[in-house]
């Protein structure tokens, strides 16, 4: 058949549909496949190679540029807390504002915008999610670590009581995975990154907020009965333990939540982050941070370095994949939560030294979080 023929042929069948894939369509299609068939297998796999070579050069050359990036999305994301922080201190200090508002932005984020945050990010995530066992155990399990190697010491020292002990040991442990890890792991490394962030998160929610809050209301208990029927329910009452229970609960049921109700509990869960750093910025004073200067950096080495660390070795332990790797890493080398503070300034306990620790945490971590993405971020290159 003449080559014309063959071409009106074929525009037929397609326009019949015969052809199942639209590019076999392309007039240039079988000029294309003939020039395939007749060249050598050889001269097939040697372009192959060179366009193999040239994507990998071209690699290359973009890594400096994907590193000064990540550089960039760190300190976007990580200088603006600490500037809240400073801006509340700046209108403490100079008089704009006064010091004691400072307590009424903590009992809002304490009741109202926490307990928001707490179900709308647990009841939106599917419950088989919040199963990953691995990295629960990498990341969970150094938060845990972490808090036992500051309490305990802390507390068989002598010179704290339960609460004030389980302050300290929360003020290296509990991290900021919400407002500082999931965004920059999102920024960095794409939506396969938010669900690592999602989960280590929920655990801070689920498992970290629930044992602070029992360990601080247990020291207000006083007499056996306390300890049966009143300490359970100043813990079942507590609007942290709560929101978390129907978080959960919600979660199970694998309902979604309505769209007004999602938008209302978003739009008070938003009001946390600056209600909640303002006022550890406002309730700041020089001589409270220098009071308690040896002890937050103290603190701070243990969240920024020897966390990560632990967490690092667990990962190696259990195996993960590169991408939960450095996500693990990433939430464990974030800054102390500032929701330390609200439980802090709640129960009256340690205020000036979590408020010292979040702050020196937050300056830091710029750093830190800059030295373990760029030590992690050749296992990690291919996850995004």
């Amino acid at each position: 058949m003449p080559r014309t023929q063959r071409s009106a042929s074929s525009a037929v069948r397609c326009r019949a549909g015969a052809h199942r894939s639209p590019e076999s369509c392309s007039p240039w299609v079988p000029a294309r496949a003939s020039r395939v068939r007749d060249t050598p297998p050889s001269l097939r796999l040697a372009e192959r190679w060179a366009v193999t070579a040239v994507l990998r050069r071209g690699n290359l050359l973009l890594r400096p540029l994907a590193a000064w990036g990540s550089r960039m999305e760190v300190a976007s994301l990580v200088l603006p807390v600490f500037a809240i922080i400073v801006t509340g201190w700046l209108a403490g200090e100079l008089g704009y504002l006064s010091r004691s508002l400072a307590d009424a932005l903590v009992h809002f984020a304490y009741n109202v915008a926490m307990p928001a945050l707490l179900i709308v990010t647990i009841a939106q995530e599917p419950a088989r999610n919040l199963l990953e066992w691995r990295f629960l155990l990498a990341f969970g399990g150094g938060s845990l670590i972490c808090f036992a190697l500051v309490f305990l010491p802390v507390r068989a020292g002598g010179k704290h009581d339960l609460a004030s002990s389980t302050i300290h040991g929360m003020a290296a442990a509990m991290t900021n995975t919400g407002f500082v890890a999931l965004p920059i792991l999102h920024a960095i490394y794409g939506q396969p990154a938010v669900l690592p962030a999602a989960v280590a998160t929920v655990f801070v929610a689920a498992v970290m907020f629930p044992i602070t809050v029992i360990l601080l209301e247990k020291r207000d208990a006083r007499g056996p009965s306390a300890r049966s029927t009143g300490l359970a329910k100043q813990i079942l009452h507590n609007p942290m333990v709560l929101s978390t229970f129907i978080g959960l609960a919600w979660a199970i049921t694998g309902l979604p939540i309505p769209a007004p109700v999602a938008a209302y509990l978003n739009m008070i869960a938003g009001a946390l982050t600056p209600c909640a750093l303002f006022a550890i910025g406002l309730g700041l004073s020089v001589e409270g941070l220098r009071s308690s200067l040896k002890a937050a950096f103290a603190l701070a080495a243990v969240k920024l370095v020897v966390m990560p660390l632990i967490v690092y070795g667990l990962c190696v332990i259990l195996a993960l994949t590169p991408l939960y790797t450095v996500a693990a890493v990433v939430c464990a080398a974030v800054p102390t939560a500032k929701t330390v503070y609200v439980l802090a300034h709640e129960h009256k306990v340690e205020e000036k030294l979590v408020a010292a620790t979040v702050s020196i945490t937050t300056m830091l971590s710029v750093a830190t979080l800059l030295i373990a993405l760029y030590l992690l971020s050749a296992s990690a290159s291919g996850t995004r």
